[in-house]
């Protein structure tokens, strides 16, 4: 009889325990979406934790992930999912560990996670972000492979935003790679600066306020006319 109680008491706690774990979980569901409303991101993030704590989901952690990303919080969200190269992970995944880890500048890592999403769908978009770092790392063949497609690629409409003043700007996608091939030739050929601004001026034709292209420019001609030195004095 004693162990009949006992039974009974461990599934009565049981039961309480699931009904109060089912209650947590709506609540926290309400809650979400009630701070999705109302543009609360530090309100999203705790609710989304919540739910991760009480019905842990790939899924949930891919999104309390990329919630981090987007609010520029990229190490928050490195911390959630991991840097790994993972070939099973979900797109979103992939582009969390993309987009933070090329924005806490790590481009050999960032790559790999690029080439994946490439290697899924390839587009112009993920051709210029694999070209721009392949130049940073020094691969410049594998660079000017995805600059071409890139040219021939990128519509009329698609558009790229660069950060570099107070103001983000967008210039044409097509304009971007002809800047990147710029730098490209230039780190192909130093002696060869006329080749490299060639490329540029391309870019500025497309889009004269493109203001990191002029600022490119500008860097070159000062490296093929370097100011003359200062005279020594007697």
């Amino acid at each position: 009889m004693k162990r009949i109680a006992i039974t009974l008491l461990l599934l009565m706690g049981f039961a309480a325990s699931a009904q109060t774990k089912s209650e947590l979980q709506k609540h926290y569901e309400a809650f979400y979406n009630e701070m999705r409303l109302q543009g609360d991101v530090t309100g999203v993030i705790n609710a989304m934790t919540h739910l991760n704590v009480i019905a842990p989901s790939k899924e949930r952690k891919d999104t309390l992930a990329y919630i981090y990303a987007n609010d520029n919080q990229h190490l928050q969200a490195l911390n959630t999912i991991g840097i790994e190269k993972n070939e099973s992970d979900s797109d979103l995944a992939v582009q969390v560990k993309a987009i933070s880890l090329k924005a806490l500048s790590q481009p050999k890592r960032a790559l790999e996670q690029f080439e994946i999403l490439y290697n899924r769908k390839p587009n112009p978009y993920l051709a210029y972000e694999l070209a721009d770092l392949k130049i940073q790392v020094g691969d410049t063949d594998g660079a000017g492979t995805h600059i071409e497609y890139g040219i021939a690629n990128a519509k009329d409409e698609m558009k790229y935003a660069f950060y570099e003043r107070q103001q983000p700007y967008e210039v044409p996608l097509k304009a971007a790679f002809l800047h990147l091939k710029g730098l490209m030739q230039y780190n192909k050929d130093k002696n060869n600066i006329d080749a490299a601004i060639t490329y540029i001026d391309e870019a500025l034709k497309i889009d004269p306020n493109f203001n990191l292209a002029s600022l490119s420019k500008q860097a070159l001609e000062s490296r093929k006319n370097p100011p003359a030195a200062a005279e020594k004095k007697d």
